[in-house]
């Protein structure tokens, strides 16, 4: 396959990936305020279990068309499963242990992603598809010891109109003390780390000059560095759900952005070093230093918000609130992606796209001091 149809196809899979949070939240989060969320996730992994089982296949066929299905599937499972992996935390957890526990999600997200990058360059496809169908049938196992939540109050019958029942949990999010500017919050953090980490290879290869071993350092600083400012805030915090380090975090955020740009606007490349070589440079610790800020800054970011919209939004309406934040989510991300390729056709550099995000960043440090 050459490389132009990798990258097609890859922009293809991103696109169907996220097109069911557009579509199917309102239905994901009615379902997980409307019934036990603890038989919501078995039923999720039992999915889990069947797309990846039929992933195997196309791997082992080499189908394209059989994989990209596999690809809107998982949009579909993971658009269900967004809204009770949050909604179900404060079931079970004490509100001073509410903070740790988003905290622990998040990280666990962020490094679970950063494991399935790093396995899949390191192992042919049918070998992946084999560990991504036991790792779905140890998610199932771990799925029934989770406890019992059933809903807090009997949920209105769900309303199977996609573009309606948008609308309403929309309205829903809107209503809250607060819960706007957490789903705004959390999604301009996701829109930033999305176009960020989508640049981090032409970054290496185009502007640094470096090889493939530089991409995945990049995205290990990246991914340990969110879990590592996830857990972080929740410990300064000392379990209290509070927004007090919120400004600072967006500031952070828009600091190292700008950092990065001006680590790597002049930066004199060598022809595909390796990391050895990268971290050899003072230039080259001065990038990974500006790319780990970025990323401790966006978990302390990120973690308090989530823990705003548990703790802030009604018990009978929490996963519709989380499902209107996915929404926002992906519009969102969509948005800064499309201004990042646009930019990218008039010949902006990748150093100057993340300068311009940085700025873009900055009125958060005032937005968020709303929720202190």
């Amino acid at each position: 396959m050459t490389p132009s149809r990798a990258a097609m196809l890859a922009t293809v899979a991103a696109g169907l990936f996220t097109l069911p949070y557009l579509l199917l939240s309102s239905i994901a989060g009615q379902l997980a305020d409307g019934m036990d969320k603890a038989r919501l996730v078995r039923w999720v992994k039992v999915a889990e279990i069947a797309i990846m089982a039929v992933a195997l296949v196309g791997f082992r066929l080499a189908s394209v068309p059989i994989l990209l299905g596999c690809v809107v599937a998982m949009g579909v499972h993971s658009a269900i499963f967004g809204p009770v992996k949050y909604s179900i935390l404060p079931q079970h957890l004490r509100r001073d242990e509410i903070m740790a526990g988003t905290g622990l999600v998040e990280a666990g997200t962020f490094v679970a992603i950063l494991a399935g990058q790093l396995l899949g360059g390191l192992v042919v496809p049918e070998r992946a598809g084999l560990i991504a169908l036991a790792v779905a049938v140890a998610g199932f196992g771990a799925s029934w010891l989770v406890p019992a939540a059933p809903p807090p109050a009997p949920g209105p019958p769900i309303d199977w109109n996609l573009v309606r029942g948008t609308v309403r949990i929309l309205r829903v999010a809107r209503g809250g003390r607060g819960l706007w500017l957490a789903v705004l919050g959390i999604s301009w953090f996701f829109g930033v780390g999305t176009v960020v980490t989508a640049q981090l290879a032409p970054l290496a290869h185009g502007v640094l000059g470096a090889g493939p071993r530089v991409v995945t350092l990049f995205l290990l600083v990246f991914s340990v560095g969110v879990a590592g400012g996830s857990v972080l805030v929740s410990r300064l915090l000392g379990g209290v759900v509070s927004g007090r380090y919120l400004p600072a975090a967006a500031l952070g955020m828009a600091v190292f952005l700008l950092d990065l740009w001006f680590a790597t606007r002049r930066y004199a490349p060598a022809p595909a070093i390796g990391w050895h070589a990268f971290l050899g440079e003072p230039q080259g610790w001065h990038v990974v230093f500006a790319l780990a800020g970025l990323s401790v800054a966006g978990g302390m970011f990120v973690v308090p918000l989530y823990a705003w919209l548990q703790t802030h939004a009604d018990a009978a309406e929490r996963s519709r609130v989380i499902a209107a934040n996915n929404v926002v989510n992906s519009v969102v991300t969509v948005a800064l992606t499309l201004v990042a390729v646009l930019l990218t056709g008039r010949g902006t550099g990748v150093p100057e796209i993340m300068g311009a995000m940085g700025v873009a960043t900055l009125p958060f440090a005032l937005i968020m001091r709303r929720l202190r």
